[in-house]
């Protein structure tokens, strides 16, 4: 039985506690009565929610933090590389030349320079920074989902507040991090059952031929009798994934939902960029990265809690592994194809996302996340690339509640591991619970009835304004 309780267990006045008061409810496998789902929004309000919106850009591979926000030109050339650094329209905060867009915005977000973790595996690393706790599975079984993995961070405020209209509250676009094929752990419900994985677009808007899957107009203002939308059902499962044809026929609320969302002219809007202007798209950037932030742009206008876009692809979606680059062709060495075919769509899809945001109003609301699972090593490797390196990296994130213009925390003069105010992918998720009037320090009980907090982290002050 699924049930949560703060870090404490504290008690009411009535003399019952939180973990005794949803277990009086009896929760269904993997899902939510709305009953139960009104108390528990009810009693696990930390405060009044300061954000309604989340996007995470993920730069799945490892973005490095010495070619794009933490930049040592004074170090030897084995470690600083050919890349410059440029002027930002802050004073005193540098980036790279290849982010000019970025620079003439930092007045808009935070740099974080003292990321840390220590887990250099794509798939362990992953795991952590999206769910906030590791991976217990040796990496040789770590390939796929499992149900008794934790949930994504968009799974759980999905469980815990549920969607505020008939929209998906948790959305991945355009696909998920699989490189093998396989999508990798960490991106699902986990122990909270299929009900609340993420609605998965699995389509490049980019592409003149865009299909947001079951949502497209043409099965969406067909019949709405019953046996079409079942049929329709059958195609939601088969992109959000890997439900299970039982658990399937336990969640009538979820099958109404996903009924719902199929017969809704808003839902089908929101996914759809036919009205955006030229302009608009252009801002930014036509490529795949681009236009997926676009829609997550759409999206939590709509009303989604949150959406994550993933970067798996260079050369306009055609090929590559984002930006996990550890060779280089040709010489001299830099960050692989970071310079024509990494740098510039990160460039124009975050600054395309955090102006167009701010232009409406919404940027305070919604809070920006890029990242990725680690950074790459201070000195190059033989091959002219960057390997893994989890012991310092950087993030950027702006809007919701977060200060802007500033850098937080510091590296040593190889980004090799901080100096200062280090921040763990548990602290970055509860800094994110908080914003979202959640505590970060409640405790999800899963199917067996084990514990697992939400985070061990500690919210951030140094990152609130």
């Amino acid at each position: 039985m699924l049930s949560i309780t703060s870090r404490h267990a504290i008690r009411h006045c009535d003399g019952w506690s939180r973990r005794e008061v949803l277990r009086a409810g009896a929760l269904g496998l993997g899902g939510l009565g709305l009953p139960e789902l009104l108390q528990l929004q009810h009693i696990n309000a930390a405060a009044t929610p300061k954000i309604r919106s989340v996007v995470i850009l993920y730069l799945s591979g490892g973005p490095s933090q010495l070619d794009m926000w933490d930049l040592k030109p004074e170090a030897p050339e084995e470690v600083r590389g050919t890349f410059k650094p440029i002027a930002t329209n802050v004073p005193g905060i540098q980036i790279s030349e290849h982010m000019p867009r970025m620079a003439r915005l930092a007045d808009k977000y935070t740099l974080v320079r003292s990321m840390t973790h220590n887990e250099g595996d794509h798939i362990l690393g992953g795991y952590w920074v999206m769910t906030g706790g590791r991976l217990l599975r040796p990496v040789i079984q770590a390939s796929g989902m499992k149900r008794e993995d934790r949930p994504h961070i968009g799974s759980t405020l999905d469980f815990l507040l549920g969607s505020s209209n008939t929209l998906p509250s948790f959305v991945m676009i355009p696909e998920f991090t699989s490189p093998v094929g396989v999508p990798r752990p960490g991106q699902y419900a986990g122990f909270l059952g299929a009900a609340h994985d993420p609605y998965l677009i699995n389509s490049d808007p980019n592409l003149a031929d865009y299909d947001p899957g079951p949502l497209r107009a043409d099965t969406a203002t067909s019949s709405l009798r019953l046996s079409r939308r079942r049929s329709l059902l059958h195609a939601i499962e088969e992109s959000s994934g890997h439900l299970q044809s039982q658990s399937v026929q336990t969640f009538d609320s979820y099958k109404q939902r996903a009924i719902d969302l199929i017969s809704s002219p808003r839902a089908r809007r929101a996914f759809d960029l036919s009205d955006e202007s030229a302009a608009t798209r252009d801002r930014y950037g036509r490529h795949v990265f681009g236009q997926s932030t676009l829609v997550a742009r759409r999206l939590v206008e709509a009303g989604v809690r949150l959406v994550q876009v993933n970067f798996m692809r260079h050369d306009n979606g055609k090929g590559g592994q984002g930006y996990d680059s550890h060779s280089v062709p040709p010489s001299p060495p830099h960050l692989g194809w970071a310079e024509t075919e990494l740098l510039p769509p990160t460039d124009t899809a975050f600054s395309g996302l955090v102006q167009d945001l701010s232009d409406r109003g919404l940027l305070d609301e919604t809070l920006v996340v890029m990242m990725g699972e680690f950074g790459r090593t201070p000195k190059f490797n033989n091959n002219g690339g960057r390997d893994h390196w989890p012991y310092c990296y950087s993030l950027v994130l702006a809007g919701g509640g977060i200060k802007s213009g500033c850098v937080y925390g510091s590296s040593d003069k190889m980004a090799a591991f901080p100096t200062s105010d280090p921040v763990s992918p548990e602290d970055l998720l509860a800094t994110i619970y908080q914003q979202l009037g959640i505590d970060p320090g409640s405790v999800l009980h899963d199917q067996q009835d084990r514990p697992h907090y939400l985070t061990t982290g500690r919210p951030v002050p140094g990152l609130l304004g």
